[in-house]
């Protein structure tokens, strides 16, 4: 038999953090294209997530979007690795 993928997510409600990315990004140096490029997805998609009309948004694009920032946006799941 073979492999199935299964996917494994985090459900956890973080009020607000929209708008914490968006302030981020109009304190930095960057441009909107530079930031959302940096975190692997699109200027539309990051819009969305600063207007919160994204319902679920996965770890690995919050990450990108921290790194890209430069910030620790404080979200935090139990056991979770560096990754």
């Amino acid at each position: 038999m073979g492999s199935v993928l299964m996917r494994v997510t985090f459900s956890k409600e973080f009020p607000g953090l929209g708008k914490q990315i968006k302030q981020y990004r109009q304190a930095s140096n960057k441009s909107l294209a530079e930031l959302a490029a940096e975190a692997g997805i699109s200027v539309p998609h990051w819009n969305r997530i600063e207007n919160e009309k994204v319902q679920e948004l996965p770890i690995l694009t919050l990450r990108g979007i921290e790194k890209a920032l430069g910030v620790d946006l404080g979200v935090k799941f139990e056991g979770e690795t560096n990754v």
